[in-house]
């Protein structure tokens, strides 16, 4: 589905003025130990990465979540938050079908994700596979982590000729 600017919920590109909401939505998950915290100067300089959630025009966005490349060939979908009171409307999945069209624009062939809600991503298409074929997560951002090595997020990865987006 394609959104256009008159359509709300509305699934955009983050623009500036979006920073300091996604990083207050972001860390209150990271505060819950669902997501890793993001810090300010992170997201001025990812933030062409991210799509956020728009649901009244011109009001403080609602959700947020990223497209990292990773390789020449995987990225990552992360930083998925959807504040509590717009969760179960199927706004996670707009904002991840976002980055999944973007990644297919790219020439990318597969997206992976590690999160705590395995299902969700299934439903999509993903299927789960063991953290040792991410190496490049692994080295980069997964050392930082304080939950390494004992990480207990789920790996899981989507081949992009499998979109039925």
């Amino acid at each position: 589905m394609v959104y256009d600017e008159h359509e709300y919920p509305l699934v955009r590109k983050a623009v500036i003025e979006d920073v300091e909401a996604i990083h207050e939505i972001l860390n209150a998950f990271a505060a819950q130990g669902k997501l890793l915290p993001r810090s300010l100067s992170e997201l001025y300089e990812h933030l062409r990465a991210y799509y956020v959630l728009e649901t009244v025009p011109g009001e403080r966005i609602q959700g947020v979540c990223g497209l990292g490349i990773c390789w020449k060939d995987l990225a990552e979908i992360e930083s998925l938050a959807i504040t509590e009171v717009f969760q179960g409307q199927r706004l996670g999945r707009k904002l991840v079908d976002a980055c999944l069209r973007e990644a297919a624009s790219l020439g990318l062939d597969e997206v992976f994700t590690l999160t705590y809600v395995p299902d969700f991503f299934v439903k999509i298409g993903f299927y789960e596979v063991d953290k040792s074929c991410l190496p490049h997560k692994i080295w980069a951002d997964c050392l930082k982590c304080p939950k390494f090595p004992d990480c207990d997020e789920t790996a899981l990865m989507l081949k992009i000729e499998n979109l039925s987006i």
